[in-house]
């Protein structure tokens, strides 16, 4: 269970610090310095822990909720990423947009809805094959 669980937390945490990483700061950069929302000496050091207390609650639920449900891995990795991706949207667009001051709320909700589904893409599907992938190992060393 706990190597399940511990991949389960690399699943979200490696693809979302890299893609936030690059979508951010590199891809993105001007967009985002245009909304002037963005402190100009980014803290990632308080980014990557932020993505750490998340990745440990996204496991546990995932391990809780969907990792028991039966049906195809795949369906459980969308359903898991469409619940992930409603929830983060919700404290990492809506709540920011509704409490920053930023040059344009509606561009801001484009740009960040759009890097909400391409994690989700990338982490439900992940997380899903994480905690079965750990299953088989777990099952076969018993």
């Amino acid at each position: 269970m706990m190597r399940r669980f511990g991949l389960g937390i690399l699943a979200y945490l490696v693809p979302t610090f890299a893609l936030g990483f690059v979508w951010h700061l590199i891809l993105f950069t001007r967009y985002y310095e245009s909304l002037a929302i963005y402190r100009k000496d980014v803290i990632i050091p308080f980014g990557f822990l932020s993505m750490l207390i998340q990745a440990t609650l996204f496991a546990w639920i995932y391990g809780k909720v969907f990792a028991p449900r039966g049906g195809p891995l795949f369906a459980r990795g969308l359903l898991y990423g469409a619940f992930g991706a409603v929830l983060s949207w919700s404290f990492t667009t809506i709540a920011v947009a509704a409490k920053n001051v930023m040059t344009s709320v509606p561009d801001y909700l484009v740009i960040e809805t759009a890097f909400t589904v391409v994690q989700w893409a990338i982490v439900g599907p992940l997380t899903a094959l994480a905690f079965t992938g750990a299953a088989r190992k777990e099952h076969a060393a018993v």
